[in-house]
């Protein structure tokens, strides 16, 4: 089996929303088109009393349930004036690019769609561009392009080679491209793990639905591998000589194909093996022999107790699991390891004991066969899946079929304070170490997450772009910024970046772990380096400068700094001005701080205001016509002060008048 197979997160939503719809939804309930590309489910749902209509026309109201594909905002109008209650399955990946579909052709971009022309999914995304669509199979398709910039969304089931090729078309154009990368990661999962298993058998099959557009693409690279690759959408399809002479078969399946179809497909697979592989073997196997101690047996559950589990076994006696013998791990109940009926095979520990009964273990057995998997997995760096069952000193028991020792340091990327919330989760792991002797092995957790990680990595890096506008989690504050999770890559978010105002410390604007909207400035990809904006995205308080601050105007400010030539004061954050030396008092003022301190408010007239150099001048002075008094024992007075001494006009500034004062008390 591959490592992905089945139901996708879209898919078994979508599905479970119209079960839900059906046990809670008075009326009619419909799909428009099938919920999904299988015929067997769509089947299951009719007899539940859904039915599949192609248009909105053919019913006049009830409850229509729009598939995981998505569709044109057409539809949702549609529905609205003929009254019928819309529940939308769109799955939450499809969405996401109908949303890009839409933010682009809003400002006025061409959108290029990569996909199948004649996919619903296509089609949903093309309305939502509002006639500025665009559909391309490939980098082929690409003509001359008249446009400076274009917008690009891919089908989510698109091979992500595909995608970069068109991205790199249009670039060589001088094009532009403001990239979207919509295919959902599950899709390229689930294609990696095909082709990685298609290049380690004889021979392959797909499972799923001929109109699945996502079974088809899984089939193609099954076949380019070079191996042999049958596309069935049921066990009855399987043949004969498919397998004769084939010592492994491989098995995927579909985003739409239900468990319990792939298991069909499974049974009559192992079925055919034994038909034309094994015909000698299964004489044998009619013939009743004696189990031999650490032979391996099949059996099915015919009785499950507090202590052990009775297996039919097809000898003579019966065979006995003991509780300590079901699982690798310490069992409270029996019953959640197996039931009564399942197919499970066994090791022979003691042929008969004083009762006559075989003794057998199933513990062992999946030893037996872990450890072959085990050392292959190990050598090809497979990933495996495994139930953590224990907490243990330095790290977590995983049970892979045998016992399995994953490290603290190796659970997650980071510390983890508290292994306890991973009990009973299934994980994924990568084998790093074993020792069949001594029964030992070491997983890894935190190599898979490294590994996903990169890869997200490296898909953001190709898909983000200078301009574009994404959300991120504040991950790290430093005195010069903070750094932003955007998914995988993080970003630094400049201190100069967070606002229009000037602020000491980025904590003054974000906290650790705070999700906040900003702009990609500046990508490095060699170096794998994003810089981002925050105020870029906020309102500009100089905008609108001139209508809140018109000259004339008598004003309260804040005095955020003083200098030898005047006073700079706060109006608002992001709006500063200056107070020229000239205008802090109707008398001469040798230095600011007889007039004003830092952290005071005060009343200021606004003189002139300069937008564009972002320059406010204002008076103290000029405030309803009165001087503003000095300040007692703010600084000493000149010993021998001259009569008559104006304070120089600003209009006739000179170097001496800004600076001469600082230069007095060291002549």
């Amino acid at each position: 089996m591959a490592g992905k197979a089945g139901f996708c997160y879209g898919v078994k939503r979508a599905i479970e929303m119209t079960l839900a719809a059906a046990a809670e939804e008075k009326g009619p309930i419909y799909t428009l088109g099938p919920l999904i590309h299988n015929p067997r489910v769509v089947q299951d749902l009719a007899q539940k009393g859904i039915k599949e209509i192609n248009s909105l026309d053919q019913v006049d109201g009830g409850t229509v349930i729009i598939r995981s594909h998505g569709v044109s905002p057409e539809v949702f109008r549609q529905a609205a004036d003929k009254g019928i209650k819309i529940i939308d399955a769109t799955c939450p990946f499809v969405g996401r690019a109908q949303k890009f579909a839409r933010e682009m052709a809003e400002k006025g971009l061409p959108v290029y769609i990569v996909g199948d022309p004649g996919h619903p999914e296509v089609q949903g995304i093309l309305g939502w561009s509002g006639g500025k669509g665009i559909v391309i199979e490939n980098a082929d398709q690409i003509s001359q392009v008249d446009h400076s910039k274009v917008g690009l969304v891919a089908q989510t089931t698109q091979p992500v080679a595909n995608y970069q090729g068109v991205v790199e078309a249009l670039k060589q154009q001088g094009v532009e491209v403001d990239a979207r990368n919509t295919i959902c990661l599950a899709t390229g999962e689930r294609q990696r793990a095909a082709l990685e298993l298609a290049k380690q058998v004889d021979v392959m099959v797909v499972v799923g639905g001929r109109e699945s557009a996502n079974t088809k693409k899984l089939a193609k690279i099954c076949r380019e591998s070079g191996t042999p690759t049958y596309h069935v959408e049921s066990a009855a399809e399987l043949q004969e000589e498919w397998f004769r002479g084939v010592k492994t078969a491989g098995l995927t399946a579909g985003a739409s194909t239900p468990d319990a179809i792939i298991e069909e497909v499974k049974r009559r697979m192992k079925e055919l093996d034994q038909m034309t592989n094994g015909e000698e073997e299964m004489k044998d196997a009619m013939e009743v022999k004696s189990p031999q101690a650490g032979e391996l047996i099949k059996g099915v559950v015919v009785q499950v107790g507090p202590d052990e589990v009775m297996v039919d076994v097809g000898a003579k006696s019966e065979g006995v699991v003991p509780r300590k013998e079901l699982a690798c791990y310490e069992v409270d109940n029996p019953q959640d390891v197996v039931k009564v009926g399942d197919e499970i095979e066994c090791m022979v520990v003691k042929a008969e004991d004083n009762e006559g009964k075989l003794i057998l273990s199933k513990v062992r057995a999946d030893a037996e066969k872990a450890w072959g998997s085990l050392e292959q997995a190990m050598e090809n760096g497979t990933v495996i899946k495994g139930v953590v069952r224990e907490v243990v000193k330095g790290g977590l028991i995983v049970d892979i079929g045998v016992r399995a020792f994953l490290p603290a340091s190796l659970v997650d990327r980071g510390y983890v304070e508290d292994l306890s919330k991973y009990l009973n989760q299934e994980v994924e792991v990568r084998v790093i170490e074993m020792n069949k002797q001594r029964k030992k092995v070491v997983v890894s957790r935190k190599a898979v997450l490294e590994e996903q990680y990169a890869r997200k990595r490296a898909e953001l890096l190709a898909g983000i772009q200078e301009g574009q506008t994404v959300k991120g989690i504040v991950r790290r504050l430093t005195n010069f910024g903070a750094f932003v999770d955007l998914g995988g890559l993080d970003g630094l978010l400049h201190i100069s970046e967070m606002s229009w105002y000037r602020i000491n410390h980025p904590s003054e604007v974000v906290n650790v772990g705070d999700e906040i909207e900003v702009m990609v400035l500046k990508v490095d990809r060699e170096n794998e380096k994003i810089s981002l904006g925050r105020k870029q995205i906020l309102p500009n308080p100089w905008d609108n400068v001139e209508e809140k601050y018109p000259v004339g105007a008598v004003v309260k400010a804040k005095v955020v700094r003083l200098a030898p030539f005047g006073a700079f004061v706060q109006l608002e954050p992001g709006v500063e001005g200056l107070v020229h030396i000239s205008h802090l008092a109707d008398r001469h003022v040798a230095k600011p701080d007889e007039v004003v301190t830092e952290g005071e408010e005060i009343d200021v007239k606004v003189l002139s205001v300069d937008p564009a150099e972002k320059r406010i001048r204002l008076s103290i002075r000029e405030v309803n016509g009165e001087a503003r008094p000095a300040r007692e024992n703010r600084s000493r007075k000149p010993e021998n002060p001259e009569p008559n001494v104006e304070a120089p006009k600003e209009d006739n500034l000179t170097l001496g008048d800004v600076f001469g004062d600082m230069f007095k008390d060291n002549k």
